[in-house]
């Protein structure tokens, strides 16, 4: 879906693990251009996506950022055992402004190569739930010292919502499992890949 040359924004997501290479890497992306938004984050991984991941963490740091060529070099120098996510957007599905700050990112993945028709309908499901901020959809890359017994299949077909609300975060999540269901209901396999509950906003 995407060529491995190309720059986009997106998030990245790496284990928070309290060593040296986590306190370096929010250090750096404290201070970085590139990392507009900054995040401690607890991840809750899907049951599909686990097998595929077995080695994950529950906290990450999860930074918002601009140059995708930049940010995939740094997550390289620092990877570990567990697995650190670049989620590279290459298409903006819907934005909004929202009064509240972003306190829940959702990530999903499509089953199938949709057609440029059914983004059209993501989007259209997506822009009718007030508490969504931004969405997008692109492909992910996988960074991990420790090479994963099994390769993730759908990793070219990533769709990320940011979500904002005063809600707690189990409400927050049935409130994108309701979208998920949404979008499922017009024929689209859509499923959940993480849940990414902000715990403190960094920069």
């Amino acid at each position: 879906m995407l060529e491995s040359n190309s720059v986009y924004g997106g998030y990245a997501c790496m284990p928070y693990l309290h060593d040296f290479k986590s306190v370096d890497i929010k250090d750096s992306w404290s201070r970085s251009r590139n990392v507009e938004e900054l995040y401690f984050v607890t991840a809750t991984f899907s049951n599909e996506c686990k097998p595929y991941f077995t080695s994950h963490a529950n906290h990450y740091l999860l930074a918002k950022f601009k140059d995708s060529e930049k940010i995939s070099k740094e997550v390289e120098q620092h990877k570990q055992k567990k697995p650190s996510f670049v989620f590279n957007i290459q298409d903006d599905l819907f934005e909004r402004e929202i009064n509240n700050d972003t306190n829940f990112i959702s990530v999903y993945y499509l089953e199938y190569g949709e057609s440029d028709e059914d983004f059209g309908e993501v989007a259209n499901v997506v822009a009718k739930r007030d508490k969504v901020g931004k969405a997008g959809i692109g492909q992910m890359d996988l960074y991990s010292s420790e090479i994963p017994k099994f390769t993730f299949p759908y990793k070219d077909h990533i769709v990320v919502l940011e979500v904002s609300s005063d809600k707690s975060h189990q409400s927050v999540n049935k409130y994108c499992e309701r979208t998920r269901r949404e979008v499922c209901r017009k024929g689209i396999t859509m499923s959940n890949f993480v849940s990414l509950s902000v715990l403190e906003k960094l920069k």
